[in-house]
């Protein structure tokens, strides 16, 4: 699946360099945000097919950005895979119910990330009801 377009939002330059690295070396096309108004502006001229979404971002947070993609008709069957450090209790059947497919913690393995990104890229059409959460 090379060429496929991702979006990696992230408001930590460092995270969004070594990610954006990652899947550029696996042949994806990659754009990055570091915030909601980059990602909503990018929206309307990019279409992705998986989005990593940082769960904490300033002003607007990764869960509200998640409903507010799933929203626009380029992006609403976007696979969506919230990213966190955080790992609270309950953030992920909050990041299921805003309507992402997969909960992801970081540190990322580096070394699984490309697989674990080809893995949700074939089993496609974003709705956040996959159900199938890692």
């Amino acid at each position: 699946m090379t060429n496929e377009p991702i979006l990696i939002v992230d408001d930590n330059p460092m995270n969004l360099k070594l990610e954006k690295r990652l899947l550029e070396v696996e042949g994806y096309q990659v754009l990055t945000a570091r915030n909601a108004d980059e990602t909503l502006r990018l929206l309307e001229r990019f279409q992705p097919k998986l989005i990593l979404m940082d769960f904490q971002l300033p002003g607007m947070d990764g869960l509200e950005l998640t409903k507010k993609v799933r929203e626009n008709p380029g992006s609403k069957n976007a696979v969506i895979l919230m990213v966190t450090s955080y790992d609270q209790q309950g953030d992920e059947a909050r990041a299921k119910a805003a309507g992402c497919d997969g909960y992801l913690t970081k540190p990322l393995d580096t070394k699984v990330l490309p697989s674990v990104i080809a893995e949700y890229l074939r089993m496609g059409n974003g709705t956040g009801q996959s159900g199938k959460f890692s």
